[in-house]
Order: structure tokens, then C-alpha cells, then sequence
């Protein structure tokens, strides 16, 4: 049975690069309000903790995305198979990420994606050629969390 699983990402501003990652995946940003209401309104939840992103609320400094075609808890929205977890930590970010994402295109349309993310935020970094294995970029998301593209 393959287990349901989370990537976590420390991150400056948890709920902008979960839109970011939605959007560059294809993904969902779960959608925590409906839990956060019944906690605020049976009073198991300090208002504190909570903040406002497009008109949602979420739990402050969190904000998560899951793969589209996943099962997801209806009342939390938490997906229960891929997710991108972003928490804000205090710390910048301080070297080459140890574990990354790579982004696939279809044949014929990496450079059209790669333009496609940088319209999102991301940027180019450089240009990899591996002959025959082929080239891709390694990009960067708003947060400058590199990423490759292939």
C-alpha cells in the first residue's frame, strides 16, 4: 500500500509560495477554514494563530498544496497522498537546497514552461548540458529554493 506522504518547505511567507507551487504544478492550496471555524467557534483555537490569505482563513505562518486527483479530508481539506507543506521559520534560507523538485514537460515544451514559471515568480539560475542524457535548467522559486525543469 504506498504511504501518504509531505514534503515540508521552511519558507518566509508560507501562504505566497504555496501559490506559487500550486500554480507551477498544477496542484491545489488546501483550504483549512471550515476546520479553523469549527475550532474558533467551539473556542479550541486562539484567534492569534489565525490569518487571512484571499479571503480564506488559514492557520498563520502555514499553508500546504496537493496533487489535484488525491483524496482530502472535506472538513480540513488536508490531501491524504502528494503535498507540499510551507511553514514560516525565522531563519533565511542559507545554502543549496539538499533535496529539490525536478519539473518534467511534455516533449517539446520546456522552454515554453520554463517561460510559463518565470511569469509566476521563478527565476533562471542556469542551463545544464548533459549530451546525450540531455540539458535542463535549474530555477528558482520566489524564495530562491532551486528547482530544475527538464
Amino acid at each position: 500500500m504506498p504511504l501518504h506522504w509531505k514534503l515540508v518547505v521552511d519558507s518566509a511567507d508560507a501562504p505566497s509560495l504555496a501559490d506559487f507551487w500550486a500554480a507551477a504544478l498544477g496542484y491545489e492550496v488546501e483550504d483549512p477554514s471550515p476546520l479553523i471555524e469549527r475550532l474558533l467557534a467551539a473556542g479550541h483555537l486562539a484567534p492569534d494563530v489565525v490569518a487571512e490569505h484571499h479571503g480564506r482563513r488559514i492557520f498563520r505562518g502555514y499553508a500546504a498544496v496537493r496533487h489535484p486527483d488525491d483524496p482530502y479530508d472535506e472538513i480540513s481539506g488536508t490531501g491524504h497522498g502528494r503535498r507540499l507543506l510551507f511553514q514560516n521559520v525565522p531563519e533565511g534560507k542559507s545554502g543549496k537546497n539538499r533535496l529539490h523538485l525536478d519539473i518534467h514537460s511534455e516533449p517539446g515544451t520546456r522552454d515554453a514552461l520554463v517561460a510559463r514559471l518565470e511569469t509566476l515568480g521563478a527565476t533562471r539560475d542556469r542551463e545544464v548540458d548533459q549530451g546525450p542524457a540531455g540539458h535542463w535548467w535549474i530555477m528558482r522559486d520566489p524564495e530562491g529554493n532551486e528547482f530544475c525543469v527538464a
